[in-house]
């Protein structure tokens, strides 16, 4: 993950915080952890932080129990962040519509007719909205974490399961989980050249080998 991308993490994760806190309910550390399904010392570390930054402070409890309150600095860092998303997901939507139109105009020039859906985020709905401008169909969607889910009105299969209905090509619509999902499916013997990912050079080439 490049500095950028960090960056980015951070200040989301930040926000997320931040308006958990902005509630007036009584949230302890594991509460928020729950909350946001970050792990417990993750959390602790990010509260540390925005404490030491006078984004937040300690408000002691009954029973030697603590709650978190947003300070006037607090307040205005979150929606300094709230707009920074906005603005960043707004980009990010227009750039990932742009790619992958292009991937799948691109495909549809080489005569491929048919693909499916690997990896099932944000992103893999602006892929939906892309194809559709095509002649190029969605055949499978796949992710196992997704499993049984809808997707535009198509169940969302495992990975062994969707692999299991037939080849053809794989088009990876999760650019968080790229690398990870590019691994898994050639370690199921994918064959590489069958697997595709927008925004990743010429617009019919394969995704690169994980890693490199």
């Amino acid at each position: 993950m490049n500095d950028t991308q960090e960056k980015s993490r951070d200040s989301y994760r930040s926000l997320q915080l931040l308006n958990e806190i902005t509630t007036d309910e009584l949230l302890s550390q594991r509460e928020l952890a729950k909350r946001l399904g970050m792990a417990l010392g993750l959390v602790n570390s990010y509260l540390k932080n925005l404490v030491a930054k006078g984004y937040v402070r300690i408000r002691a409890f009954p029973r030697n129990r603590y709650g978190y309150l947003l300070t006037p600095q607090g307040i205005a860092e979150k929606s300094r962040l709230a707009y920074q998303h906005v603005s960043h997901f707004t980009s990010l939507y227009r750039l990932a519509r742009q790619d992958f139109l292009a991937l799948f105009r691109a495909l549809e020039d080489s005569g491929v007719r048919l693909v499916s859906f690997c990896g099932i985020d944000e992103t893999a709905e602006i892929a939906y909205l892309s194809l559709g401008e095509t002649l190029v169909r969605l055949d499978r969607v796949m992710d196992s974490s997704k499993a049984g889910k809808d997707f535009f009105g198509r169940p969302v299969a495992t990975l062994d399961e969707g692999l299991g209905k037939g080849d053809g090509c794989i088009v990876i619509t999760s650019l968080k989980m790229q690398g990870e999902i590019m691994g898994e499916l050639l370690r199921r013997g994918v064959d590489r050249n069958m697997i595709f990912c927008a925004g990743g050079g010429p617009p019919v080439a394969p995704c690169p080998d994980e890693g490199s």
